[in-house]
């Protein structure tokens, strides 16, 4: 199978690092504006080739879109007008799916798009950070499955086995309320913790080496590129608006209870925090 990946960072190199080694692909072309991009997913052996976007779709029997979802949506229609009736099978990668959806719902080619998050990543970004096995044992959320045709799901369905990952099928508008949950409210909980202790780092030099595993660990995904996170937010704000006061309402829970030297109603707090661990590892088992 011949896969054309658009957007060559962490995930499109990632994916094509794996298809390619588990035999799903037996030639990855790849595209993306940024010709540094290109050069190293070419040198480290990501891609077989870059090409131009009409003639990477031309040539390819599945089309992955791993852009920023701000280029998802200006991306997603022009593939779609090149690969109606042909055949040919569209996914993509991005974060947030309700409004990707409803702007091609009425496109003759929508059947032959599959909306895809696989969700794996790290606080890296572009061709250099992609890695083997990124994909293993995580889950991808397949969006309104019932919208695309059968064949072109099974084989995204198919790929997505090949990346050893649990898939889950929902539809966009819950998706996107729940990927504001588990994943958008802790970036930007990462982002504000960074920029809280650099304010005061400019006082007190030695907060940085106080500093334990806890923070670095908090403060991780603070190191995510703007360029795909402020599109995701942007996006997807309605839910990240509702994720983001329950989470101040929770801080400030903390906050009136320490103020108040309650400690009965911390313990609480503190105890119910600590029931979201037995979660992930049911979830693991």
């Amino acid at each position: 199978m011949i896969i054309c990946i658009t957007g060559l960072g962490l995930i499109g190199g990632s994916m094509a690092t794996d298809l390619k080694r588990r035999g799903f692909a037996r030639h990855i072309i790849g595209v993306d504006n940024n010709t540094s991009h290109c050069e190293v997913a070419l040198q480290k052996g990501l891609v077989d080739e870059v090409l131009g976007l009409d003639e990477g779709v031309k040539k390819a029997d599945l089309i992955i879109l791993s852009t920023p979802v701000d280029v998802l949506l200006e991306l997603l229609p022009l593939v779609l007008d090149l690969v109606a009736g042909s055949g040919k099978v569209v996914t993509d990668t991005g974060s947030t799916k309700l409004k990707l959806g409803s702007l091609v719902n009425s496109h003759p080619g929508r059947k032959c798009f599959v909306a895809g998050h696989p969700m794996a990543g790290t606080e890296q970004s572009g061709p250099s950070a992609a890695i083997s096995g990124l994909f293993d044992n995580k889950c991808v959320i397949l969006c309104d499955p019932e919208k695309s045709d059968i064949k072109a799901l099974n084989l995204v369905e198919r790929m997505y086995s090949a990346l050893n990952m649990e898939i889950i099928y929902m539809q966009s508008s819950s998706h996107d309320v729940s990927a504001a949950y588990v994943s958008h409210i802790s970036h930007i909980a990462s982002f504000a913790l960074s920029l809280c202790v650099q304010e005061k780092e400019q006082n007190e030099k030695r907060i940085f080496s106080l500093a334990g595993g806890g923070f670095s660990s908090t403060v991780r995904l603070a190191a995510s590129a703007s360029s795909m996170w402020t599109p995701i937010l942007s996006e997807n704000a309605p839910p990240v608006l509702e994720a983001l006061d329950a989470y101040i309402h929770q801080l400030s829970l903390f906050r009136d209870n320490i103020a108040s030297r309650d400690i009965s109603k911390l313990n609480h707090l503190i105890g119910e925090a600590n029931k979201i661990q037995q979660i992930i590892n049911l979830q693991i088992q």
